[in-house]
């Protein structure tokens, strides 16, 4: 079948900012709504991100809670473990932050890295990304059954892109801070990185938790999809919101 990201159409955009802004009230309502639903129920809401550097994960995460209520929704930027994490499992570190009932828990990047930048950098042993995607099927089932409504976001952007977007952080001193060395590091190894990517969707994609890839070089279209796609998954649980 050839690999998922070479067949999204990455030119998909939303052209006019009144479209988009529209679009994305509506949206932004019903996600509150939605909430309130998930507050009186049973469930939690985990929602996972994952891509390349700059592809867009913040800017989405951003939009889907600046309406919501902060109180039930945690986002968790997850960075290279700590000294005490490692002396653990490598999942331990995301039981503890995973939502109590009726709450949302937001993942930009996740225990997903055991089997991307891990595998990639060598960080993790070819035994222990390997048994990796066992360990997260098994989790994943595990949290489900429990009630969780698991949705994972792949966005995904062309190299020059992100090239493009690169430089303007680098040259904007109020987002100098989001690039890193790490950043370039990672892009040398461009391509094995999207390599690593598409093993863990044939190997991590289930029906109760399948992967959701993303066209990310227009940010309007790609924040507007995501949101569609979460408010339909929110409506088979809940009803039409």
């Amino acid at each position: 079948m050839g690999n998922r990201l070479d067949r999204l159409d990455l030119d998909k955009q939303i052209h006019e900012k009144s479209d988009y802004r529209d679009k994305l009230r509506g949206l932004q309502l019903k996600l509150l709504h939605a909430q309130r639903l998930l507050q009186e129920s049973p469930k939690t809401l985990i929602l996972v991100f994952e891509g390349p550097d700059a592809a867009g994960k913040g800017g989405v995460i951003k939009r889907l809670t600046e309406r919501l209520d902060p109180r039930l929704v945690r986002v968790w930027s997850i960075v290279k473990p700590t000294e005490e994490e490692k002396n653990h499992h490598y999942l331990w570190r995301f039981w503890n932050k995973l939502p109590s009932t009726g709450e949302t828990a937001i993942f930009d990047r996740s225990w997903y890295g055991r089997v991307l930048v891990e595998r990639v950098e060598g960080f993790a042993k070819k035994e222990e990304w390997k048994r990796a995607y066992r360990e997260i099927n098994e989790m994943e089932r595990t949290l489900v059954d429990n009630g969780a409504i698991l949705m994972k976001f792949f966005l995904h952007i062309t190299k020059q892109e992100q090239l493009r977007r690169f430089e303007r952080r680098a040259a904007d001193p109020y987002k100098h801070w989001k690039i890193s060395e790490e950043d370039w590091r990672n892009r040398r190894k461009w391509k094995e990185h999207l390599a690593a990517a598409e093993d863990m969707f044939r190997k991590t994609n289930a029906r109760m938790a399948p992967w959701n890839l993303i066209e990310g070089n227009y940010k309007w279209y790609a924040r507007i999809k995501i949101m569609k796609l979460l408010v339909k998954r929110l409506e088979q649980e809940f009803g039409r919101l």
